[in-house]
């Protein structure tokens, strides 16, 4: 139980909770929250993840991933290990010991939509890194950069 200070709701206007559906395209973002959960039916569990885009219109906009940990379907089992190598090679940790080990790196994601309960949400299909290969046209070597990360700097 929390106390909230005598707050009065009747001061205050409602939250309306219409955001606008974040448009289908690649986002930087990174994971900022992380936590395994109980499948509704209690036969398996999900790496429930949170990620904060870091750039431009929706920068700290929130959007959700699930990623299928434990299950009697193994092809769901296959499809979230799957996704979380993803997730993984994009970051450059191939071994994470928590979720936490994947927090605040940032990660390419792709968003389209799908209709759940009638509303339009998002919903992330690709991980990718964040690097960018450039190719260097003097002698033909490829040459491969990280962009600046202002959020992390003196971490």
């Amino acid at each position: 139980m929390a106390d909230l200070g005598g707050f009065d709701a009747s001061t205050v206007e409602p939250f309306s909770g219409d955001f606008e559906t974040i448009p289908k395209g690649s986002y930087k973002a990174i994971i900022v929250e992380s936590d395994t959960k109980d499948t509704k039916s209690k036969n398996g569990t999900y790496l429930k993840l949170q990620w904060q885009i870091v750039e431009g219109k929706y920068e700290n906009r929130r959007v959700f991933s699930n990623l299928t940990m434990t299950n009697p379907s193994e092809k769901a089992v296959n499809i979230g290990k799957a996704q979380l190598s993803s997730i993984c090679r994009a970051v450059n940790v191939l071994k994470p010991k928590d979720s936490h080990d994947l927090h605040d790196l940032p990660v390419m994601i792709k968003i389209d939509h799908e209709v759940y309960e009638g509303k339009t949400k998002e919903r992330i299909t690709s991980y990718k890194s964040t690097k960018t290969v450039v190719a260097d046209q003097s002698d033909g070597a490829v040459q491969v950069t990280a962009e600046t990360m202002p959020w992390m700097q003196n971490k």
